[in-house]
């Protein structure tokens, strides 16, 4: 039970980010790590609590209660600085680190370009081109979804006509390109 809001806020965290579940041995740690947090914060409550308002005491149910929903605002926290890049980005600013919040380069990558056309180098030198509304947390995995999707040739665009998406495994893509704005559909540009 002591461990209970260090498992809660690890949970929130590995279901709402796109990092890899660790092994046993590291989750206990974690778990171990929010604890800490989460019966810090609930010791400086009833500190505070105790200094200011006399209420009847807690019984231990009401403790493991506010335990685990302090874990669960930690465990939110932590999804929102992780999946925005809050911690890691200053420590690159001052130098220390080069290194960010996201699980891997691809997911860095694609989370840096969130407002731009791609275009997907598939296998068998094929291109798509379009607009990335869903792509995968890891580049061996998963599938990209393209909306305004045209296959693209040495000197022509194909649009793929009465195609709303276009669904790709991203183990046919072998290179992706980020676009800083929409290719001209005017070929003198």
């Amino acid at each position: 039970m002591f461990l209970l809001p260090g498992f809660v806020a690890a949970a929130v965290f590995y279901s709402l980010t796109s990092h890899p579940k660790p092994s046993a041995f590291e989750r206990i740690v974690q778990a171990l790590i929010f604890t800490t947090f989460a019966q810090v914060i609930v010791t400086i409550f009833f500190w505070v609590r105790d200094a200011t308002i006399t209420f009847p005491p807690w019984n231990e149910t009401w403790v493991l209660v506010l335990s685990v929903s302090v874990a669960m605002i930690l465990g939110f926290t932590a999804v929102y600085a992780s999946n925005n890049d809050l911690l890691h980005r200053p420590l690159r600013r001052l130098g220390v680190t080069r290194e960010n919040s996201y699980p891997s380069e691809w997911y860095s990558a694609f989370s840096g370009h969130t407002d731009c056309y791609v275009v997907l180098h598939l296998k068998g030198e094929r291109r798509l081109y379009g607009w990335p509304t869903e792509w995968p947390s890891r580049s061996d995995e998963g599938h990209f979804l393209i909306e305004e999707g045209e296959w693209l040739h040495d000197t022509q665009r194909t649009p793929a006509n009465e195609v709303t998406s276009i669904l790709v495994p991203a183990s046919e893509v072998e290179m992706v390109e980020f676009l800083i704005q929409a290719i001209s559909t005017n070929p003198k540009e």
